[in-house]
């Protein structure tokens, strides 16, 4: 069965002068400021689009890798994920290039080719990943702790 989530954003003024708020409606998280300013320059306490991108990024990525390791009779005690998202000019205007995904794991038993063979899969396999193929590069540094 499908599962759907929502999100909303209002956006006031100008794209240069303007400001929003985002807000999930799960209640997760009180509403988000963003402005252009934090796309492009100082977040300042305000979030971006990309930043909630990675973040999504970043818990999904976790979410699969978690999953393959205990999967694989492998169960992590903890993993580290960072991701970072890239905005680029392109011919097509600011777009999202690249995102880099940074892990760092501790998994009893596993030995660091097979931590790096399981967070492969899971930067392929995530749902995130998946929607972001292949239009933008994901790249990956994982390592065993």
């Amino acid at each position: 069965m499908p599962v759907e989530r929502t999100a909303n954003a209002v956006w006031t003024g100008t794209l240069t002068q303007g400001s929003g708020v985002v807000t999930v409606l799960s209640g997760a998280t009180p509403e988000l400021p963003v402005t252009w300013a934090s796309r492009t320059q100082r977040s300042e306490g305000k979030t971006s689009p990309e930043e909630l991108l990675a973040a999504a990024h970043a818990a999904c990525f976790s979410m699969a890798l978690s999953a393959g390791l205990a999967e694989a009779g492998a169960a992590p005690t903890r993993l580290e994920v960072g991701a970072t998202a890239t905005l680029d000019t392109t011919d097509a205007g600011p777009t999202v290039t690249k995102i880099a995904l940074k892990v760092r794991g501790a998994v009893p038993g596993l030995d660091a080719a097979g931590f790096t063979r399981a967070a492969e899969a899971a930067k392929a396999g995530c749902p995130i990943s998946r929607a972001l193929a292949p239009s933008v590069s994901i790249v990956l540094d994982a390592e065993l702790l």
